[in-house]
């Protein structure tokens, strides 16, 4: 009988600036620039799309609520904007989203927190403290 073993890749900590890291499949590799938020523009949806307050159709522009919202696919995973190193070919500037990791509570609650007080320019570390 097998036994299957899950293996945890919780993110507990920041990648550090300008560390490089190979990808999951190894096909390339990859220089940190800084942590990122991945948003989902409103806009991209298709004309007409569900309004989220009244559940209706309705055209884009009066839509209500904000244009840019946190990504839910992406919110319980790092994203990194990141210089990718291809082999031959010039490093491309894009936003990476590491899926196969998870975020501990702490971290998710730091990186996509709601509160105001998260805006603190005092908080731009995972545990960093926030005066009040």
């Amino acid at each position: 009988m097998n036994s299957l073993v899950a293996v945890k890749n919780d993110v507990n900590a920041l990648m550090e600036h300008g560390s490089i890291h190979p990808s999951s499949g190894g096909q390339f590799s990859f220089r940190v620039i800084g942590p990122c938020c991945r948003l989902f523009d409103r806009e991209e949806l298709p004309w007409p799309c569900s309004r989220l307050a009244w559940k209706s159709k309705e055209p884009s522009w009066r839509r209500i609520g904000r244009r840019f919202v946190p990504d839910i696919a992406s919110r319980r995973c790092p994203s990194y904007a990141v210089e990718l190193l291809q082999p031959g070919t010039r490093p491309t500037n894009t936003v990476l989203t590491l899926f196969s990791r998870r975020f501990t509570s702490n971290m998710q609650e730091w990186w996509y927190s709601r509160h105001p007080r998260s805006k603190d320019d005092s908080n731009l570390f995972p545990g960093s403290e926030i005066l009040v």
